[in-house]
């Protein structure tokens, strides 16, 4: 009977691995506030899973930054067969690597701001960086990015670093569009201020839920987590005059993918309804594939990001290293 019952579970073993080994699995890096319990990740691994008979590893890196140095690192034995979470400031970057395969996937349904056009990567939501306060403890917020950074007895604030998160490679480029030559001097100025420069988003702003800072860098979506997860209306993102800086989230098909065919069946899912409609409340983005009328009503009481400022891509990508240094050698003082 032993030797029955041992029989018998070798089979169940053998036929449990065969399973495994015939299921295909897609390994997806992003950055680790997508795959936190919180964000999108696993509503995005169910639906997709339930229509593609297959498994999906969604790996959580510290952000887009972090994410697209270790794919360059790692080459073509990279374990990824998808990126999704670099942004716009980085795309000419990651095309430059060589490490991507076009995707062939049309873009028809897009509601982003302006036109998109992009044969290695496609979007699947967008914001604006902004200044994070809480109302009870910041009565008079900056309204300019000029005045944030040039008041004397300016608030304190918590940013990220650009070398290894897009948000602080964001505001990097924002002080650099508003300041131009000048940005090493706007630094320096609001250097004095900086409590913190974090790896990635999600340490400065659990810093700044703390009390840690007066505002953290962070989104003009962000706000509406408080008032509809929490119900809390207390904070909210200070409106700069001279605009905020766009971030444009995409995804591309490592080109080493083993899985080519399911990579490219989850970026189509990932411009359906299905995964569009899971972005506003748990990535508190502007999806890009939905139309405004399908947002939570809570995103009109946000702030009008208006005039949206940009950089060119190619400029980002010749330029990104000598702006960087220049950062470090300020912050380095």
């Amino acid at each position: 009977m032993n030797v029955i019952i041992r029989c018998l579970g070798s089979v169940l073993l053998l036929s449990s691995f065969a399973l495994q080994a015939a299921t295909p699995k897609l390994v997806v890096y992003t950055y680790d506030s997508f795959t936190s319990d919180w964000g999108p990740g696993p509503q995005v691994k169910t639906a997709f899973e339930a229509q593609c008979d297959c498994s999906l590893e969604m790996v959580g890196l510290e952000d887009g930054v972090s994410m697209l140095n270790r794919l360059k690192l790692e080459g073509k034995n990279t374990r990824a067969d998808i990126l999704l979470g670099i942004d716009t400031s980085l795309t000419a970057d990651a095309r430059a690597s060589g490490l991507f395969e076009t995707h062939g996937i049309a873009f028809e349904n897009s509601t982003l701001p302006g036109s998109w056009r992009s044969d290695l990567f496609l979007p699947y939501d967008y914001g604006y960086f902004a200044f994070v306060y809480n109302r009870e403890k910041l009565a008079n917020p900056p309204s300019s990015l000029r005045q944030l950074v040039e008041a004397e007895q300016g608030p304190s604030i918590l940013v990220q670093d650009p070398r290894t998160s897009t948000p602080g490679l964001g505001l990097l480029l924002w002080i650099k569009k508003v300041y131009g030559d000048k940005a090493d001097e706007a630094w320096a100025r609001l250097s004095r201020r900086i409590v913190t420069v974090s790896k990635g988003w999600s340490e400065a702003y659990g810093l700044f839920l703390k009390g840690e800072a007066d505002m953290v860098l962070s989104y003009t979506t962000s706000p509406a987590y408080h008032i509809i997860a929490e119900q809390d209306p207390r904070f909210a993102a200070a409106r700069f005059s001279e605009g905020h800086y766009q971030q444009i989230e995409v995804a591309g098909l490592v080109k080493s993918s083993q899985q080519k065919q399911l990579a490219r069946e989850f970026l189509e899912f990932m411009l359906s309804e299905k995964f569009q409609t899971i972005i506003p409340t748990t990535n508190w983005m502007y999806p890009a594939a939905l139309p405004s009328d399908r947002l939570p009503p809570e995103f009109g009481q946000l702030i009008d990001p208006s005039p949206a400022l940009l950089l060119d891509e190619k400029l980002i990508a010749t330029e990104r290293k000598t702006w960087v240094d220049e950062w470090l050698e300020v912050m380095s003082r």
